[in-house]
């Protein structure tokens, strides 16, 4: 959570209005969550058992300390607490398959934690999962209920929806299918993900008992009328619920996604940039950098963050954006490889960035409420923007000026091979698109600093500073 999730300088976050044991507000600039009464026994419970004391231990859920401010609503507050603040907010549906993979499992992990000390899990959106230090960490402290012999899980279904769900469909059929997410907030329905696998998934045994047989009994109680009075429930043992726990586990592990070789993805190895080009390029974006002296950079269409890793070995919060899940994909599991914790690559469409969805479309942030950034870098983009896309240089500089302090930004001129190559089947409709014509649209929100032709090529690396 950051400063970009307040509504307003002191208000309830609309992300977290749906819950009766407490809400989210912030005061000061600062944010706290409210602990109602209604979730008096849970929390205590929470904290006396040890359960809390030991995922934070083990990393899984958001520390916070207790506050003794005065409540944003009095007549039912229990407690006050301040969690530790998320550098960025991100979302399912901009994450990489393995990032998704490995919410799904932390889920799960926490699941059997909680019933060791006696709790469950009451909720398992995949949105109380974000990245902390590229670790996923569970951020709803206020999602755990005293476990309760021969209940069945009730975050089941949340979580066939969330993960399960998903993950299958980005694992069998597609791994776009990850962007339906942002469609269907409250995870996408089990008879519809059943509809889209392949028939094959049918033999998959977790995956007909979780998704095909759990939709289809969606679908019968679906009209159903049950009188509360006569509905028996079946017992389902601490055990039972283990083995529904491991068979999720199962399921997930199993699933796999290999990047095949996309344009993106092996961007580098097709570039018409020379080793020593690219070592220049690298210096310079440091250079720069080292002017700015940022705490936040976006790295916009980074591909697999070679140059987002400049910004990241400086201690500098990095956000690793690219339009290609292969390329976010091999970034993502670079950066746990090599344990590289301050940077966070995540899938974002520029030209069709995360909107702003939900209730009154505040539940979920959009990419601009969740900016600006300190600095944001644009480095062999503004052709694809400009050419691939029609964007005129007004609407890209207005763009960047709402989301950063700072632009480094690569202009790539017409001479290029790459852009050549993007004008061999269309025609040239650009006259503006010169180095002129650039600094004339962009000058217009921003300060020129730096501007260094890349040698070896024909291309210009310039630091913008916002007016």
């Amino acid at each position: 959570m950051n400063k970009s999730t307040e509504i307003n300088l002191d208000g309830n976050l609309s992300s977290s209005f749906r819950d009766p044991s407490g809400f989210m507000f912030t005061r000061d600039g600062k944010l706290y969550r409210q602990v109602n009464h209604y979730y008096q026994d849970n929390f205590d419970l929470l904290i006396e058992s040890g359960l809390y004391e030991r995922l934070i231990k083990k990393g899984l859920l958001i520390p916070h300390s207790v506050s003794d401010i005065p409540p944003a609503n009095l007549d039912i507050a229990y407690k006050i607490i301040k969690p530790e603040i998320i550098p960025f907010i991100s979302y399912p549906y901009e994450w990489s398959f393995s990032q998704f993979k490995d919410a799904a499992l932390t889920t799960l992990k926490i699941e059997k934690e909680a019933l060791k000390h006696g709790m469950s899990l009451k909720d398992a959106s995949a949105y109380n999962i974000q990245f902390r230090n590229n670790q996923p960490v569970f951020i709803d402290t206020l999602s755990f209920e005293r476990y309760e012999e021969g209940k069945p899980w009730v975050a089941y279904k949340q979580f066939c929806q969330h993960f399960l769900a998903p993950l299958a469909l980005m694992s069998y059929t597609d791994i776009r299918l990850g962007l339906m997410m942002r469609l269907f907030i409250d995870g996408i329905p089990l008879n519809l993900a059943a509809k889209l696998l392949p028939s094959r998934c049918r033999f998959k045994m977790s995956l007909f008992l979780h998704i095909y047989l759990h939709a289809r009994s969606q679908d019968y109680y679906s009209d159903k009328q049950i009188d509360s009075a006569k509905k028996t429930t079946s017992h389902i043992s601490k055990q039972s619920r283990l083995g529904l726990i491991d068979s999720l586990e199962t399921a997930i592990k199993r699933m796999k996604w290999r990047p095949a070789k996309t344009e993106w993805g092996e961007y580098y190895d097709a570039t018409n940039y020379s080793k020593e080009a690219i070592g220049e390029k690298g210096q310079l974006v440091s250079e720069y950098l080292d002017i700015t002296k940022s705490n936040t950079v976006w790295d916009l269409g980074a591909n697999t963050g070679l140059f987002s890793r400049i910004a990241a070995e400086k201690g500098m919060n990095t956000i690793s954006f690219d339009i290609d899940p292969a390329a976010v994909e091999k970034n993502y599991l670079a950066c746990r490889k090599d344990k590289i914790s301050n940077m966070l690559p995540l899938l974002i469409d520029l030209t069709n960035p995360s909107p702003g969805i939900g209730w009154a479309c505040e539940e979920r942030e959009s990419l601009i409420q969740r900016s600006p950034a300190d600095t944001a870098m644009a480095l062999a983009l503004i052709h694809h923007l400009a050419i691939s896309n029609n964007l005129p240089f007004s609407h890209i500089a207005s763009f960047f000026k709402n989301i950063c302090n700072y632009l480094i930004i690569e202009f790539v001129p017409k001479s290029d091979s790459q852009v050549k190559r993007l004008l061999t089947t269309r025609e040239d409709i650009f006259p503006n698109y010169t180095k002129e014509g650039f600094e004339a649209e962009f000058t217009k929100l921003f300060t020129i600093e730096k501007c260094t032709q890349i040698s070896g090529t024909e291309r210009f690396l310039y630091l913008l500073k916002g007016k």
